[in-house]
C-alpha cells in the first residue's frame, strides 16, 4: 500500500468526457483499487483485475446517462464520483439524479478532495437542470457519512441488510440534498 501524500500544491475536480491519456486511466484504477481494498465499495468486496478496472472506467464516459467527475491532486487523479441520470422514461423522477462511487484513495484523504469532487458534482448536477442529489453510502463507511451530513445532506432512512461483506450483512444509509 502508497504511503500518504504529501501536501499538494493544487487540488481540482472535473468532469471528465473523454480521458486525456492512459495515465488518467491507470490511475483511476488504482485509487479505486485502493479504495475497494479499504472498504470503500463500488459494490466490490474485492476488486477486480486492473485491467477490468481501467476497461470499466474507459466505459464509463461513454453511458448517456452517467457522468464521471475526477478528483486531482497535483495534475494525478486519486478520486471520482459519478451522476446517474434517471432512464429517460421515468418522468416522475426525472429531476433527480443519483451520485455513486464517490471515493479518494485511502493514501490521498485528508486534504479536501472528496469535499471537492462531492460540490463539482453537486455542480453538474445543477447545470443539467437536476433538483436533488441522492445517495446511499454502507454504514460502515463514517467518514463518507460525516462528509455528506457536513455537506448538507439530509439522512431519510436505513436499511437494515443493505450489502453483504465478509458473511455479514451491513446497512445502508440514504440521504437526499435539495439542490438551490
Amino acid at each position: 500500500m502508497k504511503q500518504a501524500l504529501p501536501t499538494p500544491t493544487s487540488i481540482t475536480a472535473e468532469l471528465v468526457e473523454t480521458f486525456a491519456d492512459e495515465n488518467d486511466v491507470h490511475a483511476l484504477a488504482e485509487a479505486a483499487t485502493a479504495a475497494v481494498l479499504d472498504g470503500g465499495g463500488f459494490g466490490w468486496i474485492k476488486p477486480p483485475t486492473a485491467a477490468a478496472v481501467e476497461q470499466y472506467y474507459r466505459g464509463v464516459p461513454l453511458v448517456p446517462e452517467r457522468e464521471l467527475i475526477v478528483g486531482r491532486m497535483d495534475g494525478v487523479i486519486y478520486g471520482a464520483a459519478q451522476l446517474q441520470m434517471p432512464s429517460r422514461n421515468n418522468e416522475a423522477q426525472s429531476f433527480a439524479v443519483q451520485l455513486m462511487h464517490h471515493f479518494v484513495a485511502p493514501y490521498a484523504r485528508g486534504h479536501g478532495l472528496a469535499r471537492l469532487i462531492l460540490r463539482k458534482s453537486e455542480e453538474r448536477a445543477k447545470s443539467l437542470g437536476f433538483h436533488v442529489l441522492n445517495l446511499d453510502v454502507r454504514s460502515t463507511q463514517k467518514g463518507a457519512i460525516s462528509l455528506y451530513e457536513a455537506e448538507g445532506f439530509v439522512h431519510w432512512g436505513t436499511h437494515p441488510a443493505y450489502a453483504r461483506v465478509k458473511g455479514q450483512l451491513i446497512s445502508g444509509h440514504f440521504f437526499y440534498k435539495a439542490l438551490k
